[in-house]
């Protein structure tokens, strides 16, 4: 495929919308989607939530590389199940189409004693989409975020906000932001269905 599209998907924190954006990206390139640990959740994994919201019949789900009981920090969900997550587990799917894949929690969320979902994106060594949300803190969050990623010479394709805006929040990050050229919104949705995951996903430039 000319011009293919791999994206890790990041998020500021846990819950600020990551697998929604994530079924939006997918639909919208009809990418592959891939989930590297699945903590908790598995009779309805992110995976399956992604392929209930998707409309187009080109995606294709590749398994996860770890599936752990607990809805927890992959660390300690590991821990639990008695297994050590090891990063060099940890290899891109094989794939001609688009690839979007979902991260979990925030860059400093721990896989194991010593690494961390930022050192999975970094042995990866494709570029991030970071996705934030409007809470108290999350200029604070997603500034750090930013200064981690561009710090370590780590490509953001875009940031997207999701969720209801707070315009001075919106408007001060992207102030403070440097070297992101692609800004995107999402707007906060009340229904979560395919019919609107595929109207925003036509929408967007990614």
């Amino acid at each position: 495929m000319k011009d293919k599209k791999t994206f890790f998907v990041t998020g500021i924190g846990t819950d600020v919308g990551k697998t929604i954006v994530s079924a939006i990206l997918v639909e919208a390139l009809e990418a592959d989607y891939w989930k590297p640990v699945q903590s908790g959740d598995l009779d309805h994994t992110d995976s399956d939530k992604i392929k209930a919201l998707i409309s187009n019949l080109k995606t294709k789900f590749h398994p996860e590389t770890y599936q752990l009981n607990t809805p927890a920090s992959p660390h300690y969900s590991a821990e639990l199940d008695g297994v050590e997550i090891n990063l060099n587990d940890f290899n891109l799917p094989e794939t001609d189409n688009h690839l979007i894949i979902e991260g979990a929690g925030g860059l400093m969320v721990p896989i194991n004693e010593n690494e961390t979902i930022f050192d999975l994106i970094k042995k990866l060594n494709i570029p991030v989409i970071l996705v934030a949300s409007y809470y108290l803190g999350s200029i604070n969050h997603t500034l750090l975020s930013i200064d981690k990623l561009l710090d370590n010479h780590i490509k953001i394709d875009a940031l997207i906000f999701s969720g209801e805006v707070n315009i001075s929040t919106r408007d001060i990050i992207i102030k403070k932001s440097k070297g992101i050229n692609k800004i995107i919104e999402i707007p906060q949705l009340n229904i979560i269905n395919k019919k609107h995951i595929k109207q925003i996903a036509e929408s967007i430039n990614i």
